[in-house]
């Protein structure tokens, strides 16, 4: 494997903001002066024809001991690690013009807590770029240890052919759990291109793309140990690639309905019913065959906006899930992630990695193989709501023709449906349910027919939502009677709820 990055460290440099000290050793003592800068550009040219070479590196990164840094910017603002830069850059030139061609010489200078006195790092490479006063992005590099909460890692710039993340010469890759065994080639063919990812060495680890959430997964060969992700999205402003981009996860528009929170008396929490709960029946004697057995799902979760129940004392909204990314009923039960909506309306995901915040759409992999997504809200329910959570683990119950179901808050009928019931979900002045932002005591009541489900509206105030099949057309019911058939969804405050006949 060639070497994408030369990191050295010279030692015994009485002063480490000297350049001719860092440069070249003075007198004719070749055989016992210690190699420094131009030593080590003499010796990794970047180019050779034969012995000879015919192009050096000219992109060269500095680390001195931070203690030095910290001091020359409190007395002289800085200027001594300036002036630094640009007189190793005079001499650069000055020694080397002959193989620089037209790249220009640039050189970085900052400090590193891990150096000792008199010792500087010094890097340079195919791998080691610098880019110009003003140079904008092509593309940002993300890491993430759990899909959900992403750490900025490197960006790659436009004129910038290869970059190296991990390992012992790379850039810092936030949550490397492999150590030395390998590292991520990043590989740059130009705008027009997506930005090509390699392990090196190609053996040393596992690296697949993950189409569902647009980013690679790494593992140990063996496959064994723990999981790392990485990201790659063009930066903003970047030119617009002209090929196919990989495919990934297209959000599909969701809505949500609107509704005013009621100053009611607290609903009892009902204890969760097992999905196979069977509903209240009429008094129909009818027999049907499992083929033919109609379901309600619940298979995603309208976010409100809090902002608009300031009245409550709202602050935020807890949305968690188990380590099956079932949504989490427990509040001392373990969780593989949590999804806050605060109350200034922004999003974020919460897990034992920290806090993200999240850009809609997202999608997240707490667990390997599943994803949690988010949707935004439609412009047509962008007022009230931030965005549409599809649960990874829908909730279904049965429902029987002949027989009429209530829906609600108070409602013990369908229960196992409403799963943000719980008053430690939501933090707020009073505790109180999450079920009280926008969802009735008595919100509706349905009923399975040949027809399709027929949706009687109980309370004025409530407002419902009919959503197609591929959860895009909105359409608010204002009649107080509507029938959904096979496929359709209906939006009652936070729920989104699937009619399966």
């Amino acid at each position: 494997m060639p070497t994408y990055v030369q990191h050295e460290v010279l030692e015994r440099i009485p002063d480490v903001f000297n350049a001719e000290a860092i440069w070249q050793a003075p007198g004719f003592a070749l055989f016992s002066r210690r190699p420094l800068l131009r030593d080590l550009l003499e010796r990794s040219p970047r180019e050779l024809r034969g012995r000879s070479a015919t192009r050096c590196f000219s992109h060269i990164q500095l680390r001195l001991p931070q203690d030095d840094v910290d001091d020359d910017y409190h007395l002289t603002r800085g200027n001594r690690a300036r002036e630094l830069a640009e007189t190793l850059a005079t001499l650069h030139q000055k020694d080397f013009g002959d193989l620089l061609g037209n790249d220009p010489v640039r050189y970085d200078v900052a400090g590193d807590e891990g150096l000792a006195p008199g010792e500087i790092a010094v890097r340079f490479g195919h791998a080691v770029y610098l880019p110009a006063s003003g140079e904008k992005a092509l593309f940002n590099v993300a890491t993430s240890c759990d899909g959900a909460v992403w750490k900025p890692a490197c960006a790659v710039y436009a004129g910038q052919r290869l970059a190296l993340l991990g390992g012992a010469a790379g850039l810092p890759a936030p949550g490397w759990p492999f150590g030395e065994q390998g590292c991520i080639l990043l590989v740059n063919d130009g705008p027009d291109n997506d930005l090509i990812v390699q392990v090196r060495p190609k053996d040393a680890l596992h690296c697949v793309f993950d189409a569902s959430l647009g980013a690679y997964a790494l593992s140990a060969k063996n496959g064994q140990g723990p999981r790392w992700l990485l990201k790659v999205t063009r930066a903003a402003g970047a030119p617009a690639q002209s090929g196919a981009a990989p495919v990934v996860w297209q959000p599909r528009a969701a809505q949500a309905a609107p509704a005013a929170p009621e100053a009611t008396a607290l609903p009892q929490a009902p204890a969760r019913a097992a999905q196979a709960a069977a509903p209240r029946s009429g008094d129909s004697d009818a027999t049907f065959a499992p083929g033919a057995l109609q379901r309600l799902t619940l298979v995603a979760l309208a976010v409100p906006r809090l902002s608009l129940y300031r009245s409550t004392g709202a602050t935020a909204l807890h949305i968690p899930f188990a380590p099956d990314l079932a949504i989490g009923r427990n509040a001392g039960a373990e969780r593989a992630l949590t999804i806050v909506a605060a109350g200034d309306d922004t999003l974020h995901a919460v897990s034992a990695n920290g806090r993200q915040a999240l850009t809609l759409p997202a999608t997240l992999a707490p667990a390997p193989g599943r994803t949690i997504r988010l949707l935004p809200a439609p412009p047509e329910m962008g007022e009230r709501y931030l965005a549409l959570l599809a649960l990874p683990q829908p909730i279904a119950m049965p429902l029987l023709p002949g027989g009429a179901l209530e829906f609600g808050r108070s409602m013990p009928a369908l229960s196992a449906l409403r799963v943000l019931d719980q008053p430690w979900m939501l933090e707020a002045a009073t505790p109180s349910s999450p079920d009280r932002l926008g969802l009735s005591r008595q919100a509706f009541r349905c009923e399975a027919s040949a027809q399709g489900l027929a949706i009687h509206r109980l309370s004025a105030s409530q407002a419902l939502y009919r959503l197609d099949a591929a959860m895009q057309a909105v359409a608010r019911l204002t009649d107080d009677s509507s029938v959904l058939a096979p496929g359709q969804h209906l939006v009652a405050g936070s729920y989104v709820l699937r009619y399966e006949g």
